[in-house]
């Protein structure tokens, strides 16, 4: 049998606030257990919670760039249910009053646009966090991120493969990123993805039973997460079984999935208003008010640098993955108006210095000023293209100008006429056979007199300059 994997995805991430959603605790991460805490986001008898207005306009900004309804009323309830590191006993979400309705994200695979329609995205508080230190008598439970402001996230079952999924992951945790609502790591769970997927029959329309897989904290661990599970299911059909409804944990090192509940359903969570919270009421003037705060998203970009900066939608593409790596570009295009030669170099020598040390753009040593300083060099012909590519590691790692790199390497390139005249008339009589091959009509042969050239001159000599003398001089 030949199955059809039918995917939706509900992602959190967490809001970028200082503070968390209905208290006046930080959201900062990893300081010391349970040091961010207080009686509300502790569930202590009668602590009352209020409700962050920065996680408010962030939701609307998001929900904004999303094409997403906006509900003038939406309303928070209590979603009940018992575990360690829930502290009340429920924890405050929205259930049929969410703050943003039906909307879309577009995305690219394979070269093909796609609108993945988006079902909801509602606010809700983040529980805390079991720990299980390897050794210890039990568990501990950390509370310090209960309370944290969270933006869940929900598509409609639109995605039929992995690379369908990465994508959507990629593109959302980009635009959220540059909305600057959430700081997209992964690692550090601000960026939460659960996929819920089913197989079915190709060619069938209805949906088969979904599973829901938990514990994945990459781009990778999504894909290969779901490759897995797509094809057990299969396998397990081809038997005769029959998939169970139910959560499922991604084991990284056994490249598994394992069974952690069976799928819970709302009406086990018990929905209720909170009777603590009052409705919230968004107008139409504030809507719009916060819509002018809303920056050029990176679908957008990509087009715009295609358009004005005639760039491939491949190079566009890479430098519009990050916001602060499509800024740097700009801010090196301003001072250097030869887009195509910043953009091989920013997606090329910067980018492999980048990745190598660790640092985003944002926080790189080498700022776009000095990184222009050593083009204008080499447009100059100061220096050679394959020189300053060579150089290229020590500017990046020091706070040398390109210049005082140059220098000291004794990379200044040669481009006195009268110098490489000399040069090339002590060549031209060292070489007289081929100097009658190119006379002859081989014309071939000014690329090995080229190279003796700059052979003789210790690779400083100007490329260009010496392939327009020698012509000149072997036709003179």
């Amino acid at each position: 049998m030949t199955y059809e994997p039918v995917i939706g995805v509900e992602v959190h991430a967490q809001l970028h606030t200082q503070t968390k959603l209905f208290c006046g605790c930080p959201t900062s991460f990893g300081l010391p257990p349970n040091t961010q805490v207080c009686p509300v986001c502790l569930g202590l008898p009668g602590s009352l919670p209020v409700l962050n207005q920065q996680a408010v306009e962030m939701a609307v900004r998001t929900g904004l760039a999303l094409n997403c309804e906006l509900s003038p009323t939406n309303q928070f309830s209590r979603k009940n249910y018992f575990y360690p590191d829930l502290p009340k006993g429920y924890q405050i979400s929205q259930y049929d009053l969410p703050i943003c309705g039906p909307g879309w994200l577009e995305i690219s695979v394979n070269d093909k646009k796609k609108r993945v329609r988006i079902t909801r995205a509602h606010l809700e508080e983040d529980a805390g966090k079991n720990v299980h230190e390897e050794g210890a008598e039990g568990s501990h439970v950390d509370l310090n991120r209960a309370g944290t402001p969270l933006l869940e996230i929900v598509t409609e079952p639109d995605l039929f493969s992995s690379e369908e999924v990465d994508a959507y992951l990629k593109a959302l945790r980009d635009l959220l990123v540059y909305l600057d609502v959430c700081d997209g790591n992964m690692e550090q769970g601000s960026f939460r993805c659960e996929p819920n997927v089913s197989i079915r029959p190709k060619g069938q329309q209805t949906l088969g039973t979904k599973v829901e897989l938990k514990n994945i904290n990459s781009f990778r661990y999504a894909k290969d997460a779901l490759d897995y599970e797509i094809s057990r299911q299969a396998e397990l059909l081809d038997e005769g079984g029959k998939v169970q409804q139910e959560t499922r944990l991604w084991n990284v090192q056994l490249g598994q999935t394992a069974v952690m509940r069976s799928k819970e359903g709302a009406h086990d969570y018990r929905y209720f208003p909170d009777p603590d919270l009052l409705p919230v009421s968004i107008d139409a003037e504030w809507i719009e008010e916060l819509g002018g705060t809303i920056p050029e998203i990176p679908s957008a970009r990509l087009q715009r640098f295609v358009k004005d900066y005639q760039l491939s939608e491949y190079d566009a593409g890479i430098l519009t993955d990050s916001k602060e790596l499509a800024d740097y570009f700009e801010a090196c295009v301003k001072l250097f108006a030869h887009p195509k030669t910043v953009s091989n170099w920013v997606t090329g020598e910067l980018l492999r210095e980048l990745h190598s040390s660790g640092v985003t753009p944002e926080d790189s040593p080498l700022k776009p000023e000095r990184l222009v300083e050593l083009l204008e060099l080499v447009d100059s012909g100061t220096v050679s293209l394959k020189a300053a590519r060579e150089l290229f590691p020590e500017l990046y790692s020091t706070d040398k100008t390109a210049e005082q790199v140059v220098k000291e390497k004794g990379l200044v390139q040669v481009s006195d006429e009268g110098t490489l005249q000399t040069i090339i008339e002590e060549v031209l009589a060292a070489h007289p056979a081929q100097v009658e091959q190119y006379r002859g009509g081989k014309e071939a042969v000014i690329g090995y007199l080229v190279g003796q050239v700059m052979k003789a001159s210790k690779g400083k000599a100007n490329p260009g300059k010496v392939n327009e003398m020698l012509k000149r001089s072997l036709t003179s």
